[in-house]
């Protein structure tokens, strides 16, 4: 018979907010605290708010224009650097503790814990072991986190997101009986994991509202309408995940892709967007010449001002996959002609490079001459070595000083923040 496992999904209580109110001393708590960048306007986006602003009523991920005028707070730069610092100390606590091979890091404040083997080691029970884990991450790095404890990984994520919001002690428990006990009838379904609000309407549409419904409702009926993703869906609504986190670990992805995308300080102009939109072009070059891999096709965005027009965007395939800036900028420059609104101010920029393969699968036609090839190749690794020694801003192109170029400014930043 096939051991029970334990599970924790361990998350730090509004990251970011948290982490400003370690480094001033404070209580999350009882500190109204956001981070936010004040450069970049009243509408500039709170990446957290603390505890105590929740209390009043201020919600995650707002815009500071949209905070109540009497309610008095801090305003916190971001700085990315230190969330990852603080990230890996507490990633560095669990190794304490635990072997790397049962810790899957879901995000940069949230991480998966296969603690099964570990509860005889430490002779505790679940929940006195999830305390145990909290209460040293709340001493030694001084932010409060939950847990959400389950026998598979999607339970404990669930006991996470619902049921430890509800808990004295920030901890929530679930197996898959009382998963169905509990929380079959609990709405919104949105509250779910992995249930998006388009996939509710949908649901929607038949009646289903509750995960019970989902559990109940005809298979044929639920393949129809999400495709093979109904056999994921089915067995959530039923508090079934069989993945583990050595099934994750030992997972390789098929296809490979580099993509990036950029919200824009200002409305710019379709020349501004322009230089963007090459910087953007070299940045994914770079980075696929790093990783040794070319690319056949390149997909590209653009986002208009709020309330101007409709997202544009198209692809287009390569003669020949490439990681050459010179070759690939070429093709990124008529697309973006093509897909371009004349005259509508421009907010957003997105660029996708696909078909992906390793650079062993470089092939040019008749015309190419291998030398120029060979010679801008070198150029560019000497350049990215400079780089990586001196930093991003050691060396740039021309096209970095020019009016509306954002390249320097994002060198500076982590995640599209300031670090």
């Amino acid at each position: 018979m096939e051991k029970v496992r334990t599970y924790f999904c361990i998350d730090m209580k509004c990251f970011y907010a948290s982490v400003e109110c370690a480094e001033r001393g404070l209580n999350p708590f009882e500190t109204p605290l956001v981070v936010a960048d004040k450069t970049r306007g009243k509408n500039a986006l709170c990446l957290a708010v603390s505890p105590k602003m929740k209390a009043l009523g201020v919600r995650n991920r707002c815009r500071l224009s949209e905070i109540p005028k009497g309610v008095k707070y801090i305003v916190a730069c971001p700085r990315m650097k230190m969330y990852v610092d603080y990230a890996a100390r507490i990633y560095g606590l669990y190794l304490r503790y635990m072997d790397k091979s049962d810790i899957h890091v879901y995000s940069i404040d949230e991480a998966f814990l296969d603690v099964t083997d570990y509860l005889k080691i430490y002779k505790k029970s679940a929940v006195e072991y999830a305390k145990f884990l909290l209460g040293e991450i709340a001493r030694d790095v001084h932010v409060p986190a939950t847990a959400g404890i389950g026998t598979n990984l999607y339970l404990a994520k669930i006991a996470l997101d619902i049921t430890a919001k509800h808990s004295r002690e920030h901890i929530g428990i679930l197996s898959e009986e009382s998963y169905k006990e509990t929380l079959w009838r609990h709405r919104p379904i949105t509250d779910f994991w992995q249930i998006s609000t388009g996939t509710a309407r949908r649901l929607a549409r038949y009646g289903l509202y509750d995960m019970e419904s989902v559990a109940h409702a005809p298979e044929e009926l639920l393949y129809k309408t999400f495709g093979i993703n109904a056999e994921l869906l089915i067995d959530h609504a039923w508090g079934r995940e069989t993945c583990t986190i050595a099934d994750i670990k030992a997972y390789k992805g098929k296809s490979r892709s580099v993509s990036s995308s950029q919200i824009l300080p200002k409305d710019y102009t379709p020349e501004e967007a322009r230089v963007v939109m090459m910087e953007m072009t070299l940045d994914g070059c770079r980075r696929l010449m790093k990783e040794h891999l070319i690319a056949g096709g390149v997909s590209i965005f653009v986002g208009y001002s709020f309330g101007t027009a409709e997202s544009t965007g198209g692809r287009v395939r390569m003669d020949a996959a490439t990681a050459l800036f010179s070759r690939v900028r070429e093709h990124v420059s008529r697309l973006f002609d093509d897909v371009l609104l004349p005259g509508v101010p421009i907010r957003r920029l997105g660029i996708a490079f696909d078909d992906v393969v390793d650079e062993g699968c470089e092939g040019y036609d008749f015309f190419t001459d291998p030398e120029r090839v060979d010679k801008e190749k070198r150029a560019e690794r000497a350049a990215m070595e400079i780089r990586s020694r001196m930093g991003k801003n050691a060396l740039l192109r021309a096209m970095d000083l020019e009016k509306g170029a954002t390249a320097i400014e994002r060198n500076g930043m982590i995640g599209g923040h300031k670090a």
